[in-house]
């Protein structure tokens, strides 16, 4: 797994048109249904903490999880009154001191495990840590997504202070994208820009993989939905949901 550490600095400008006010309600609407309005909540993968922040607004209680020291950095510097608990941790390791009602991982953070035995651990840590009945729900990018968008694209984008490129390359017998991410940010005090560089790489597992892996950790999976929908996935679909119980430990 890879930890964001240039790329933090300008994370935030540059997804500002994820559209993270409809996940915050599309995931508030699937914890409403199970009963879930105003209870302890834990954001696997958080990065700069905003859906963890967009939650807290709801009325829950959140901790946030992520393994990029820099990422949270950030998270917490956004926070006014320091309500939300922050936690460098991996993912594959994640501790707490008790159970939550429920998990969240958004913004395709699973798709950073490239092992099936790490996701098979991260499932079995989180339904660990669920309350009984506790309700995890997270995202995944598809291999329709790898294959025939991301695939082999470039991504550019220039800002007054900042630009990047983002060049994807999907290996389709390994199921695995590599993003290959070159960042220039201007600096405030010699108006020179400095140059990161870092790699990331995601991978691409079928549905009905992820579905075992989180029976064979112990969850019990209620729900896979195409995105903002109740729907099963279409075959076209670039990012679906899993809902999974915790169903006992």
């Amino acid at each position: 797994m890879e930890a964001y550490s240039g790329f933090a600095q300008v994370y935030d400008d540059f997804m500002d048109n994820v559209p993270y006010g409809e996940w915050c309600d599309y995931i508030c609407g699937i914890l409403a249904e199970h009963d879930i309005r105003d209870s302890l909540v834990l954001d696997l993968g958080c990065g700069t903490g905003k859906m963890t922040r967009l939650m807290r607004e709801r009325g829950f209680d959140m901790i946030g999880v992520d393994l990029s020291g820099e990422m949270l950095e950030i998270a917490r510097e956004k926070e006014e009154d320091d309500s939300i608990l922050y936690l460098q941790q991996d993912m594959r390791e994640f501790e707490l001191y008790g159970t939550v009602r429920a998990i969240i991982c958004v913004c395709d953070s699973i798709n950073y495990l490239l092992e099936e035995e790490d996701l098979i651990r991260v499932f079995s840590l989180v339904n660990n840590y669920l309350d009984p009945g506790g309700i995890f729900i997270c995202d995944m990018n598809t291999e329709y997504k790898y294959r025939h968008v991301l695939g082999d694209s470039v991504i550019c984008e220039n800002r007054e202070t900042e630009c990047f490129t983002w060049e994807n390359d999907y290996d389709e017998e390994s199921g695995i994208n590599e993003y290959a991410l070159n960042i220039f940010v201007r600096q405030q005090d010699s108006g020179l820009y400095q140059r990161f560089e870092e790699y990331h790489y995601q991978k691409a597992y079928e549905t009905d993989r992820v579905r075992k892996f989180m029976q064979m950790a112990g969850l019990e999976v209620i729900g896979i939905y195409g995105e903002g929908t109740h729907q099963v996935p279409s075959d076209d679909a670039e990012r679906i949901y899993f809902v999974a119980r915790e169903h006992g430990k």
